[in-house]
């Protein structure tokens, strides 16, 4: 556990310049005017001729391509499951650096793609950054795609969707890596589940890949400095997330240092 954690040339032939209208690549361009003529067609003019053959020669015009996270490459996002419509982005900003930043996306659906809900927040992650093979006692933080099912706190629920244990054990104190105070740090926590048992409290210490990989690897409210493999979050933004992560929505947490997530 966390303890004491985004100008072409200028086209002087007009019939390159419709072409590109028409493939859709002039998405910020104003609307229209309303077309005049017979009702239903396009208005007549010098160019309607070479435009039906523009149409005719390329094809029906292809739908655009969902948005995808920025900045994750191919295998990042191949590891989001098909069915995850939350992600909780965090990305550190080197491989042994405890600073991070964190970013909520959300999709309606997955054909419609991704979009920004909230951040980027300020963010802390392990002391001695990231890596692809956690152990316990590494001081780094777990690199990967992880979903999130169970959240708890010292602190009453503030209106979690996720399943809520309030208990006192979530309790912490002493200081810090730099001498900052770790009370409060467990008012609110999200469990993500690295080497750990899905549907229980955050609190259950079930290693199923065995205790030498840690664990207790949770989203927590920061206490201004780094964490021991966790990623921590200020304290408002927590209650922020707990009331917009939705089982519902199959949320994941997607984490490492920018280099390693954009492969």
């Amino acid at each position: 556990m966390s303890l004491p954690r985004r100008p072409p040339t200028l086209l002087a032939a007009p019939l390159l310049a419709l072409a590109l209208l028409l493939a859709g690549c002039s998405s910020g361009a104003a609307p229209e005017k309303a077309p005049v003529g017979v009702p239903g067609q396009g208005a007549a003019g010098p160019q309607s001729d070479a435009a039906s053959a523009l149409r005719s020669s390329a094809g029906p015009t292809p739908a655009p391509s969902p948005a995808e996270i920025p900045d994750l490459g191919p295998e990042t996002l191949a590891r989001i499951p098909a069915e995850a419509r939350q992600a909780f982005v965090v990305t550190g900003e080197e491989a042994d650096s405890y600073r991070s930043s964190a970013v909520l996306y959300s999709r309606a659906d997955p054909a419609q793609g991704w979009e920004l809900v909230a951040g980027p927040w300020p963010a802390h992650n392990g002391m001695e950054g990231w890596t692809d093979y956690h152990v316990a006692g590494d001081r780094r933080s777990p690199t990967g795609v992880y979903s999130l099912t169970d959240a708890g706190g010292r602190l009453p629920d503030p209106g979690a969707l996720l399943p809520y244990d309030e208990h006192p054990r979530f309790a912490v104190d002493g200081e810090g890596f730099f001498g900052e105070p770790l009370e409060g740090s467990f008012d609110y926590v999200v469990a993500i589940n690295y080497n750990r048992k899905e549907g229980v409290s955050p609190l259950n210490r079930t290693r199923p890949l065995g205790l030498e990989r840690g664990g207790g690897i949770w989203i927590h409210v920061d206490h201004d400095g780094p964490t021991q493999g966790c990623v921590s979050v200020p304290e408002e933004r927590m209650e922020e997330l707990l009331r917009t992560l939705d089982p519902a929505m199959n949320p994941v947490i997607v984490m490492g240092d920018a280099e390693t997530l954009r492969r």
